[in-house]
């Protein structure tokens, strides 16, 4: 289903040709997850509450910690639906005083981990867009807590007296295999919330 705001978005920017993509923010999301069958909120220290989701297919939450868990649950609904599934991340990144989207280092490595998790599970037909996140995740792999802690999103939450330990822990790769389901599939057969 289209409307007038998304109408307007240039075929491009919808990555349609890719089953997985990557975009940032509630424009992106309108962008890239029209016809996904798994979209993806990408929030690594999260903030505000995820936006209301486009589509039928399921929305899931992700950051560092549970990537594993979120690319296993991604290749179950493929296997569920017997076909490729369309999987579109979206990064929720930082907003600036005047609320206009901010880019957030940790979200846009937590995207690229997803990417990477799923690459290894063989779903790897990525956009240049999520190619991009993946390579960035892939390269700075093992500074990713420190990162955490350093970026700028880390730094207001420093300030604002969140522990260090805390803002580090959200960057521990593969310490959790929980999934955070935030809307099931709309489409026939759709598993149950885990």
């Amino acid at each position: 289903m289209t409307d007038s705001r998304t109408a307007a978005i240039p075929d491009a920017h919808r990555q349609a040709k890719y089953q997985v993509r990557f975009d940032w923010g509630v424009d992106g999301l309108d962008a890239v997850a029209q016809d996904a069958d798994v979209i993806v909120w990408v929030d690594a220290l999260p903030g505000a509450e995820p936006p209301a989701f486009p589509g039928e297919g399921a929305a899931l939450a992700a950051g560092l910690t549970d990537v594993q868990a979120v690319a296993r649950w991604i290749l179950d609904e493929q296997v569920r639906l017997g076909r490729r599934t369309m999987v579109a991340l979206v990064a929720a990144g930082g907003a600036t005083a005047t609320g206009a989207p901010r880019f957030a280092v940790e979200d846009l490595l937590a995207a690229g981990a997803v990417v990477d998790a799923l690459a290894a599970l063989g779903i790897d037909y990525a956009s240049p867009e999520a190619a991009a996140a993946c390579a960035a995740f892939t390269g700075l792999r093992g500074a990713v807590a420190h990162l955490l802690t350093a970026s700028a999103s880390g730094q207001e939450r420093i300030a604002a007296g969140v522990p260090l330990a805390d803002i580090a822990a959200a960057g521990r790769l593969g310490t959790s295999d929980a999934v955070m389901v935030l809307r099931a599939s709309r489409q026939s057969g759709a598993r149950p919330e885990e």
